[in-house]
């Protein structure tokens, strides 16, 4: 049987390249049979804001739909889905107190809001716990 992992991460939306990695563990730790926990915190809490929008970039003259631009909140609800189709459980937490701090209430179906304690406990409950760090 494999163990559930658990990743804390804090690092906002669009900031460096930190948060793409994460999303490829989550997606290859899914892909390879295990339940995943997100505790997001800090700036990481805007990664599954609903409000976030496609945008155009007229530097280079290209609208919305040519621009193309990642979103994070789409990132997270499709390793939702992987984890749906692959049988897994992605537990995707919001630390409550970062997401008032911030005004970002609004997240993507599947996250969930959570305190502190719930990180202590996903970790102990995984066999194993990676915090990405800022630096």
């Amino acid at each position: 049987m494999k163990t559930a992992l658990t990743f804390a991460i804090m690092d906002a939306p669009f900031e460096n390249s930190r948060t793409v990695t994460l999303f490829r563990i989550i997606q290859s730790a899914l892909e390879g049979g295990h339940d995943v926990n997100v505790f997001a915190y800090e700036g990481a809490v805007g990664l599954s804001f609903a409000r976030q929008a496609p945008h155009a970039n007229a530097v280079h003259g290209r609208d919305a739909s040519a621009e193309n631009h990642p979103l994070p909140r789409v990132w997270v609800e499709e390793l939702l889905k992987l984890a749906a189709k692959q049988g897994r459980k992605l537990d995707w937490v919001n630390c409550g107190l970062c997401v008032d701090e911030r005004g970002m209430n609004e997240a993507i179906e599947g996250v969930r809001r959570g305190t502190p304690a719930d990180l202590w406990k996903l970790s102990v409950e995984s066999g194993n716990t990676l915090t990405v760090g800022t630096r």
